[in-house]
């Protein structure tokens, strides 16, 4: 690791500690006690054997190139501090950035997996923005289901020829409005309409989010964009390693 790398992943770490320790109120990680007990354990199960999978795929990456360590450190920083930062919304809630689209299109939605409980294990202990019960709730929607649509989205555009900073941007934007698409429905099913049922219920809940969450996933597109832009400079071996390298000159 050279000294300028060994400076980017330092200054990483500060960021994520320094915005880290803001204080959390009505956080869009659905927070502790909110989902009835059976519906924790539903999306806590749901969320095992995408992370086994998780478990093999980083080992799989990490067994020849220790190198990719420094990235791997890197895509979590991103995510705990772009997942940290809230933006208020309507009704008392408030939304944020998931930063999950990064790692998905450099190690894959298996990685991303475990690399999103871990964020949100830490967020839920330390900054009490979530929480352990909705571990599992809140795992699904950040860590796999939007991880999964920003890699499709990343291999389409790519497997059309499209430029890949377009193919970047549109991964990680759509990744994270899936997200809260996915927590809407999470939210619906748990807490149904009274006069609607479930579908009303989910049309709420993503009428509350959409407000602030277009922009911010625009604002996070743009910005997945720019810091693969800046791996590519300080990182570009690590890069070549995941394949993503290979993968330019393919569509390039």
């Amino acid at each position: 690791m050279s000294k300028r790398q060994k400076l980017v992943f330092r200054a990483s770490i500060l960021v994520a500690l320094s915005l880290g320790i803001a204080p959390v109120t009505s956080a869009m990680h659905i927070m502790e006690g909110y989902l009835p007990l059976s519906y924790c354990v539903m999306w806590g199960v749901l969320c095992l054997p995408f992370l086994v999978y998780g478990v093999f795929s980083i080992k799989k990456q990490l067994k020849d190139n220790r190198r990719l360590l420094l990235i791997f450190a890197m895509v979590g920083a991103y995510a705990f501090v772009l997942s940290a930062l809230k933006i208020p919304s309507v009704t008392g809630s408030s939304s944020h950035p998931t930063g999950t689209g990064l790692s998905a299109i450099l190690f894959g939605p298996g990685a991303t997996a475990l690399i999103g409980i871990i964020v949100l294990l830490f967020q839920a202990i330390l900054l009490a923005h979530g929480g352990l019960t909705t571990l599992g709730a809140n795992t699904f929607s950040m860590a796999i289901a939007g991880p999964i649509v920003s890699f499709l989205i990343y291999k389409l555009v790519l497997k059309c020829k499209g430029s890949r900073y377009v193919a970047i941007f549109l991964a990680a934007s759509l990744g994270d409005l899936f997200t809260y698409v996915v927590t809407s429905l999470q939210l619906g099913l748990a807490f149904p309409s009274t006069d609607g049922g479930v579908f009303t219920s989910i049309g709420k809940f993503m009428g509350v989010f959409a407000v602030t969450q277009i922009p911010l996933a625009i604002i996070e597109g743009i910005l997945t964009v720019i810091v693969v832009i800046a791996l590519e400079s300080f990182a570009k071996t690590e890069l070549e390693d995941l394949g993503f390298g290979r993968k330019v000159r393919e569509v390039e």
